[in-house]
């Protein structure tokens, strides 16, 4: 992707080395890779004449934001001999390309927000609109992140953004666009930058080093693409980095003692050690690893991807067809794609996204890391907690115990030295479910069956307000209060009931619902959310009772009389004695302080 086509720019006479990621930066739309769906639409818009005022790209770093607004800054003034209009084909040079690529030219303005975040700076700009371009066909502001202006620059913008003058263009660039005003959004034309596949940026590596006559290897290029994470930017970097290193002919072992990282190929061996449960050899392979550099965080990190490369082929054919993977990783991936099920798999990955952060704050991140591969290895066949409770019911061993208390390895190799002969799953008195984990023993191969709980004496709930009576009892205030002010009744039944919820309602109400009728109850219910609309909430039935006690009282004819007596005088509470004669009933009326103007009721 160079400036010229596919032959690289010629270095300045002083000898000065340019860096791969400005040497072979896109200078048209068809040099820029990856971003397809924008040039598209550019496409289409210039040749219908149909120019936005102002665009907004976005995306992560590296993926060509600054580069694509120069290249749009010259469309937008592209002008040769035959063309005088905006165009999106620039195969050939025109007056203002060169200068506008170089950043030199004057009639487009570069700004970089996060060092003008100022109102004084958008006025500057304001203030300056209102000038014709000098030699260009329009006058572009290219404002790069955005995101870092301040509230009352953005406010000064709106105007001019909305209504510019015709010959103004805006093109604004970020990588936080959340923090881009939506006002400000909603006047521009948003374009997603994407993250460049890593199958792309190989390519594009292996043309360039075939322009800078440098031997390398496609695996060392495939690192260097998977460490970019979809910046082509940061992969031109990283292969900058690695001709370096390796004296210009790069390696997978040249890349590899550079960034840190693993082989491939053992990363595949520690996997299918683990899958075993052979903890032995999969701590010599992680020692191995680490011996010749590796970072175990890293190593964990690769396994991650690996585990998820493995499910992706199970389920996606074609992802076995990616050019950025090895060939061990597409072969042997495929294998274990076919024998490992999905609840190991998704088992081993959820354990590993816990533990990657833990290596990386250990002090001892080797440990750390092998105490990870440990649990990794124990738990590779481990039953499920519903697969474990099934078997419990039906009064058999969990799937994978009484195979490992038989002393048979478990299912794809043994256990490295170490069979778990059950998982008993006790319910807890709390409605919880532990899990525990007993080494072999000479014991029989059955389970024995979970204690049963020991349950209170059942308390009736036919009603909200026999929950809320349960939530006092227990002085639950805040439960009560939600209950009250969320939960409205369709069916209650013995063991089961049925509610509505209000929009704004917490997600975990039905799931504290159940939990604590159990515990408040002794028994078991179900709570599950009816599609009927359902009563009212006990909180507005009480607002309705209160609304209605006030409407009567204004009727009853004392009151009413009460009120014409003293103008200004209101209700502020409703009262009914419990007796039918109280004593002193003025008692009950609330006193207001003396001075008041109004006269209370």
């Amino acid at each position: 992707m160079s400036e010229a086509g596919n032959n690289p720019a010629p270095e300045k006479a002083s000898g000065g080395y340019r860096v791969l990621a400005r040497k072979y930066r896109p200078s048209n739309f068809s040099e820029l890779i990856g971003q397809e769906p924008m040039v598209r639409t550019l496409t289409n818009a210039f040749s219908t004449g149909r120019v936005a005022q102002a665009w907004m790209l976005t995306g992560v770093r590296g993926v060509g934001k600054t580069t694509t607004a120069r290249i749009l800054a010259r469309a937008l003034n592209y002008k040769t001999a035959e063309i005088d209009r905006p165009s999106v084909d620039l195969s050939v040079p025109g007056e203002h390309c060169q200068a506008i690529m170089e950043g030199r030219h004057v009639d487009v303005i570069e700004m970089d927000a996060a060092s003008h975040t100022g109102i004084d700076d958008i006025r500057d700009i304001i203030d300056r609109v209102r000038y014709a371009p000098v030699s260009a066909r329009y006058k572009v502001y290219i404002i790069d992140e955005v995101h870092m202006l301040s509230t009352q620059a953005f406010n000064g913008l709106l105007k001019t953004l909305e209504e510019p003058p015709p010959h103004v263009k805006f093109i604004f660039a970020t990588t936080e666009i959340r923090k881009v005003p939506i006002t400000v959004l909603s006047r521009c034309q948003r374009f997603d930058l994407r993250r460049i596949d890593a199958a792309v940026i190989k390519a594009d590596l292996k043309r360039i080093a075939g322009l800078e006559q440098i031997e390398a290897d496609d695996d060392a290029l495939a690192m260097v693409a998977r460490a970019a994470e979809g910046s082509m930017r940061d992969a031109q970097s990283i292969f900058d980095q690695a001709i370096a290193h390796s004296a210009g002919n790069v390696t997978a072992e040249a890349v590899r003692a550079m960034l840190g990282l693993a082989d491939r190929a053992r990363i595949v061996d520690l996997f299918e050690h683990i899958m075993k449960g052979d903890v032995a050899s999969a701590l010599q392979a992680l020692r191995a690893l680490y011996d010749v550099g590796a970072d175990p965080a890293a190593i964990l990190t690769d396994l991650a991807e690996f585990t998820h490369l493995v499910t992706r082929l199970r389920f996606i054919a074609g992802a076995a067809d990616d050019a950025a993977l090895s060939e061990d990783e597409r072969t042997r991936g495929l294998e274990f794609s076919r024998t490992l099920s999905v609840r190991v798999l998704s088992r081993s990955w959820q354990m590993l996204l816990k533990g990657i952060p833990e290596v990386q704050s250990s002090n001892r991140p080797v440990s750390a890391a092998e105490m990870v591969l440990i649990r990794l290895a124990h738990a590779a066949d481990l039953p499920t907690l519903d697969e474990a409770l099934k078997s419990l019911e039906n009064g058999q061993p969990a799937p994978g115990a009484a195979a490992r208390a038989n002393g048979a390895p478990a299912p794809g190799g043994g256990n490295g030295g170490t069979a778990m002969a059950s998982v008993r799953m006790p319910v807890a008195p709390g409605g919880g479910q532990t899990m525990r984990l007993v080494e072999q023993a000479p014991a029989p191969a059955f389970v024995p069956a979970p204690e049963p709980v020991q349950e209170q004496q059942s308390v009736p709930v036919k009603s909200l307000a026999d929950i809320i009576a349960l939530a006092d009892q227990n002085r639950d205030i805040a439960f009560k209060v939600l209950v009250k002010r969320y939960v409205r009744p369709v069916r209650f039944e013995p063991g089961r009931i049925d509610v509505a919820l209000t929009e704004d309602a917490p997600k975990m109400l039905l799931n504290d619902m159940t939990s604590k009728l159990r515990a408040w109850t002794g028994r078991s219910w179900l709570v599950s959310l009816s599609k009927e609309e359902g009563g009212q909430t006990l909180a507005e039935v009480e607002t309705t009772r209160r609304e209605n006690a006030f409407s009567d009282a204004r009727a009853d004819p004392a009151v009413a009389a009460i009120l014409a007596r003293f103008p200004g005088a209101k209700i502020i509470d409703v009262r009914i004695p419990d007796a039918p004669a109280a004593e002193n009933e003025d008692a009950d009326l609330p006193v207001e302080p003396a001075g008041d103007d109004d006269t209370d009721i």
